[in-house]
């Protein structure tokens, strides 16, 4: 059975994706929404799909940066440009854009591994109880979907922190992430479209509902292949400031076995 237009799993969507020249189209349905726009985390993932599709030598991605510069939905065109390219590294921008209006803009770097006599490594994983040991965040007791429209594509168990609009006094929240269709090649596909999936922190705070909008997104990769256990990754988001209706936090993921996959920064509008 074929899925609807206006639900599709994210294997599916990359499946839609059509390229022609040097642009790549995709038609976003309604379960991959925030509000009126992409969920940013499929937004970074169809960049770097399209990336992938049309520079298939690439080595492994290092960084990316993205700014959300307005909202879009439907039919979506994304433009992937390589800025530069020497012996170990490459740089390409992707510009989003939905009916000629630009709604992302990722920048990748994406690195061949190099001889070092350098090893350091420092980010513990929280000291949590597995998935299947928490309860949910974003579901009900009744496993039905209390977030925004693109979390119903993700299974989310609470680890530690607080809840959304749950008042708390401290901006945290550590959460189990899983795609519920799980699975999606190349695995970095799939871990950068949860990795944003979490809401701001800022919302641990809230008391009440109130609109929030990620601005720009930083992350780096750990791990050159990432790869976890039974698809789940340990996802922290902290805000560290909040103030003048802006939030910037910092957000770390680990796979199963608390290994450090993805560190990043995101800046984020509070309208609260």
């Amino acid at each position: 059975m074929s899925e609807s237009s206006s639900h599709q799993s994210l294997p599916a969507l990359l499946a839609s994706m059509k390229a022609s020249d040097d642009v790549s189209s995709v038609s976003i349905p309604d379960n991959w929404l925030q509000g009126r726009a992409v969920y940013g985390g499929l937004s970074a993932a169809l960049c770097l799909q399209a990336t992938l599709d049309m520079f298939d030598d690439l080595p492994p991605l290092r960084s990316a940066q993205l700014s959300f510069i307005g909202p879009g939905g439907g039919d979506v065109e994304l433009r992937p440009r390589v800025l530069r390219r020497g012996k170990s590294t490459a740089f390409i921008d992707v510009d989003m854009s939905a009916a000629g209006e630009p709604t992302a803009r990722a920048l990748f770097c994406f690195g061949a591994p190099r001889e070092s006599g350098l090893a350091h490594l420092q980010l513990p994983a929280p000291d949590v109880a597995d998935a299947t040991d928490c309860g949910p965040f974003f579901e009900d007791s009744q496993g039905r979907n209390r977030g925004p429209n693109f979390a119903s594509n993700f299974n989310s168990r609470s680890a530690a922190g607080a809840l959304p609009m749950s008042g708390a006094e401290s901006p945290d929240f550590t959460v189990w992430m899983q795609h519920k269709q799980a699975d999606i090649n190349p695995v970095i596909i799939g871990l950068v479209a949860l990795a944003d999936a979490l809401p701001p922190a800022a919302m641990a705070c809230f008391d009440k509902p109130a609109p929030v909008s990620s601005i720009t997104w930083h992350f780096d990769m750990l791990m050159p292949e990432p790869a976890t256990t039974d698809h789940w990754w340990l996802c922290r988001s902290q805000a560290e400031s909040i103030g003048e209706g802006y939030a910037s936090q910092a957000m770390t993921i680990w796979n199963a076995d608390r290994q450090p996959v993805m560190v990043g920064r995101q800046n984020v509008a509070v309208f609260y």
